[in-house]
C-alpha cells in the first residue's frame, strides 16, 4: 500500500536473536527501517543484516528517552511507528495503519494503539499493559524518560486504532529476571522521588507495597480474564505478581534504609 511509504519503523534492539528475526518477516511492508542497537553481542545484527530495508545504527545505552530520540534523529519526516523487539504488527493492524494514513488528518499528530500480551506465541484474553502511542508524525513528538521506560510528549491530537499490537517475548527467562531488577530499581527512584499527587492511581497503589502483589494478582486472573487462558493465564499473573513483590521488597529495603540513617 502506498500509504505505508509515509511511514519510517524505529526499533530498539538488544541481544534480541530471540525475538527480531520473527518481528522483521511480519514487516516486509516497511520501505525503512531504523533500528537503534545498544551493542548486541549474540546474533541480533547477523539476523538484522538479512533485511535489506533495516538501517543499523549503533550506540552506547544511557536512558530509554535518549535511545529513542536518537532514533527519532535519524527519520527526517514523515509517519513514525515506534517498536520494541519483541512486537508483532498483525494483518488487520497494518490494514488500520493503512486507513489512518490515507485519511491522513491534519489535526491528528498520532495514534495510541493497544496490546495483547503473548504466552508462548498465544494471545491472551487481556493483559495490564496500556495502550500508548506507537504512531505519530515525527515533528511533533519527543520522548521523556518515565521511571524504567519512556513516554513520548505529543504536541497535537492523539487518536486511538482498536486493532493491538502483540507483545511476544520469546527470551530466556534469565534474561527476563535481569532485566526485572534492572528495571525496578528505575521504578523505586521514580515512585520514591515522584509526590503522591503527580503519580497515577497505578502507581499509588505501589506505594502500598503489601496491596500491589495482590492486587496485581486479581486483576490479571479476574478483571483480565485470565482464568479463561488455561495455565497461559496463570503464567503470566505469576509473572507480574513476581514483579510487584520484588518491586514492594526494593520499596521496603529503602524505606528501612531512611530509617537506619534517621
Amino acid at each position: 500500500m502506498a500509504s505505508l511509504d509515509k511511514i519510517t519503523l524505529l526499533i530498539l534492539t538488544y541481544n534480541e536473536e530471540d525475538n527480531i528475526g520473527r518481528v522483521l518477516e511480519r514487516l516486509s511492508w516497511a520501505r525503512r527501517i531504523v533500528v537503534i542497537d545498544s551493542g548486541s553481542t549474540d546474533g541480533t545484527l547477523e539476523i538484522l543484516s538479512r533485511h535489506p530495508q533495516v538501517e543499523v545504527f549503533r550506540r552506547r545505552f544511557d536512558t530509554h528517552a535518549r535511545q529513542w530520540n536518537f532514533g527519532l534523529d535519524q527519520i527526517s519526516e514523515g509517519w513514525v511507528f515506534s517498536l520494541d523487539a519483541d512486537y508483532l504488527i498483525t494483518d488487520r493492524l497494518q490494514q488500520a495503519i493503512a486507513r489512518v494514513i490515507d485519511s491522513d488528518s491534519p489535526f491528528m499528530a498520532g495514534y495510541r494503539i493497544p496490546f495483547r500480551y503473548c504466552v508462548f506465541g498465544r494471545p491472551l484474553s487481556g493483559t495490564v499493559l496500556p495502550p500508548r502511542i506507537a504512531l505519530f508524525r515525527h515533528e511533533v513528538g519527543r520522548y521523556v524518560d518515565d521511571g524504567h521506560t519512556q513516554d513520548l510528549v505529543l504536541s497535537g491530537r492523539c487518536g486511538v486504532l482498536s486493532e493491538p499490537i502483540l507483545h511476544d517475548d520469546r527470551k530466556p527467562l534469565s534474561r527476563w529476571l535481569w532485566a526485572q531488577e534492572r528495571y525496578l530499581r528505575l521504578e523505586v527512584a521514580k515512585l520514591n522521588a515522584t509526590p503522591t499527587a503527580q503519580l497515577s492511581r497505578s502507581d499509588r497503589v505501589r506505594r502500598l507495597y503489601v496491596i500491589a502483589p495482590f492486587a496485581i494478582l486479581l486483576i490479571c486472573l479476574i478483571w483480565k480474564r485470565g482464568l479463561l487462558d488455561g495455565w497461559r493465564g496463570w503464567f503470566y499473573a505469576f509473572q507480574r505478581m513476581y514483579v510487584e513483590l520484588l518491586l514492594s521488597v526494593m520499596l521496603m529495603e529503602e524505606r528501612l534504609k531512611t530509617m537506619k540513617i534517621a
